[in-house]
């Protein structure tokens, strides 16, 4: 059904710099801030330097990959003390997302739990710079922000157009040392953002062209990157693709899949990316019933074969997510058997992402695929 006359609004950062050696322009643009926050993890610390910055530094350097309330408030405690005029967020999606909610809140009164929900936070007086050291999550181009409730395992979203960076830069070189596992993992995370965008209920024809553009570029480096590291015209393409993906979450978002894969992180401590990358066949393959013709555009784009039903398609996108790498048995990260109900039930009430499935899930169905990829 077309969609160009629904009201969409799409939000980008106010300036992108790409491609190799994008990373020293950072100083240039920073030269006027006297005391800016690095907020990084211990991996991405070593390029600090090449953001070439002055001033009276702070540089919070242990944002764990899955960052929780606690990890949050310690971040933000170091960073009022610190009174910031810019903040930079250095590192893959969890430290982009504790950047954003830093930049918003180290200066006002509201908390977390103030801003949980779609625009809830006030304002934001402090320039925010995003720079992705992975390709997988896109959140250096998004307007939300994910910390995980240490009591409840769920994820804590936010929304708001203040989470917005003023600066994004995607520097290839600074994926170079993104080990292939996980290389693997985050790309499929960028490629299910945008495909999960493009066949939601909430499709828009101006959003499906991102998502095109970013499974595309999935199909065409993803590999390349895996096998070559340091192969800078194929990071270039997958840091793109994730920037693509962060674009369609903003108006779009995300469905079934990231549901399925969120008790996944916050149960099994299972990365984001690779989460995803185990329930990414399955959902794909349970969708095509409600979303044939795209669900085509993306088994070409991928260089899927003989995809034309629902085992197929499953075996095929299983085998490409394989074949990068990746150990897409539940088993084999420490699931049991016995708690994938009590997941099924935690996914299926994940609303605000299963609402937008193109095809309706119960909890049934989400325990079948659980058992599928046990």
């Amino acid at each position: 059904m077309p969609t160009m006359d629904r009201p969409i609004t799409l939000h980008q950062p106010k300036r992108l710099e790409i491609g190799v050696g994008a990373v020293a322009r950072v100083g240039e643009m920073a030269a006027d801030a006297a005391r800016p926050v690095v907020i990084a993890c211990g991996a991405t610390r070593e390029y600090v330097d090449r953001l070439k910055l002055s001033g009276d530094i702070l540089l919070i350097d242990n944002v764990p990959s899955e960052p929780d309330i606690p990890a949050f408030d310690r971040t933000l405690d170091a960073t009022r003390a610190h009174a910031p005029d810019l903040v930079i967020g250095l590192g893959g999606g969890s430290v982009l997302d504790i950047a954003k909610l830093v930049a918003a809140l180290w200066d006002g009164d509201q908390t977390l739990r103030d801003v949980a929900g779609t625009n809830r936070v006030e304002g934001r007086n402090t320039r925010l710079f995003q720079i992705a050291t992975t390709a997988g999550t896109g959140s250096e181009a998004g307007i939300r922000a994910l910390v995980t409730d240490p009591d409840t395992k769920s994820k804590v979203a936010v929304e708001s157009p203040h989470l917005i960076a003023d600066l994004a830069v995607l520097d290839p070189e600074l994926t170079y040392s993104v080990p292939p596992s996980v290389t693997a993992a985050t790309g499929v995370d960028a490629m299910a953002h945008c495909v999960e965008a493009f066949t939601n209920i909430r499709a828009h024809e101006m959003v499906d062209g991102f998502a095109r553009m970013g499974f595309r570029l999935v199909g065409k480096y993803l590999r390349r990157a895996v096998e070559d590291g340091r192969d800078s015209e194929a990071r270039a393409g997958m840091m793109l693709a994730s920037y693509y993906g962060g674009i369609c979450l903003g108006p779009v978002n995300t469905a079934a899949g990231h549901a399925l894969a969120y008790p996944l992180s916050t149960h099994l401590s299972l990365p984001h990316g690779l989460a995803n990358a185990i329930i990414f066949p399955h959902v794909l393959a349970f969708n095509l019933p409600a979303a044939a013709s795209k669900t085509a555009e993306v088994a070409d784009a991928l260089g899927l074969r003989n995809a034309g039903n629902q085992d197929a398609l499953k075996a095929a996108a299983f085998g490409f997510c394989r074949d990068l790498g990746i150990e897409m048995q539940l088993k084999a990260h420490g699931a049991a058997e016995d708690d994938l109900a009590f997941w099924a039930e935690e996914a299926h009430a994940i609303r605000r992402l299963m609402d937008n499935n193109p095809r309706d899930m119960g909890v049934p169905d989400i325990l079948a695929i659980y058992r599928d990829a046990f």
